[in-house]
């Protein structure tokens, strides 16, 4: 398929009633407000297309931009490539799902993520803390930076309260991930949850709520679930 087939679909999918609601959940126009259940059925016709990706999510259009995520081929993914589409992720979906998916799955996601959460751009800090969530939920623990991490987690408590919406939801986001994926600082991730407390974030009047870290953290331990790796994060 290409990509003018393929807007043309998302087009005839698209709903104004789902376009209301993800406007309200911080997509930003333009977009057809395609369901992310239409967006999987075309992945499976197209499966991995790394140019198709590009273009897509070249198109600016958020629902063609969700799709090149799913579709895209994040080995052959470049730092470039990378680097252009956080600059370009501004709905919370992209810069806080489809980003950090593909960076995390790419040979640059530690690396660009520990440039990311150092930039004064909301959404690309917010896709930094979300690609390091991704990575501590995909990699072993023995191919992880554990000093690093610890040094992370030291480094939210200190500046989640005074970080910006999109990034204080990301940073809570990390401390659940290490907690639950990275047994070696799964304490110091509650001590963390503990020390930050109650994480604010204006949700726009949805019914989203920040979860307790420490509390959901605890809910993965109950359930016999700490540690346990995901095989992929894109959804």
């Amino acid at each position: 398929m290409s990509a003018e087939e393929i807007m043309t679909e998302l087009q005839s999918l698209g709903s104004e009633s789902i376009k209301k609601i993800l406007l309200k959940h911080g997509i930003k126009e333009p977009f057809f407000g395609v369901k992310v259940e239409y967006l999987k059925v075309i992945q499976k016709r197209v499966k991995v297309d790394y140019q198709l990706a590009k273009e897509l999510y070249a198109t600016g259009n958020a629902d063609a931009m969700y799709l090149a995520g799913l579709i895209a081929d994040d080995e052959k993914m470049t730092r470039d490539d990378l680097q252009t589409w956080v600059k370009q992720a501004l709905s919370n979906n992209i810069s806080e799902y489809t980003v950090p998916w593909v960076a995390a799955g790419s040979r640059y996601g530690y690396e660009l993520a520990m440039e990311w959460i150092d930039n004064k751009e909301e959404h690309i800090a917010a896709s930094g803390w979300a690609t390091l969530s991704g990575l501590v939920s995909l990699k072993k623990d023995d191919e992880l930076d554990i000093p690093a991490l610890k040094a992370l987690l030291a480094r939210v408590a200190q500046a989640i309260h005074n970080a910006a919406d999109r990034v204080r939801y990301q940073m809570n986001g990390f401390i659940i991930a290490v907690g639950a994926y990275v047994i070696p600082l799964t304490d110091d991730a509650v001590s963390t949850a503990y020390q930050v407390g109650t994480v604010t974030v204006d949700k726009n009047g949805t019914a989203c709520k920040v979860p307790e870290a420490a509390d959901y953290i605890m809910q993965i331990n109950n359930k016999g679930l700490l540690g346990k790796k995901k095989k992929m994060i894109k959804c």
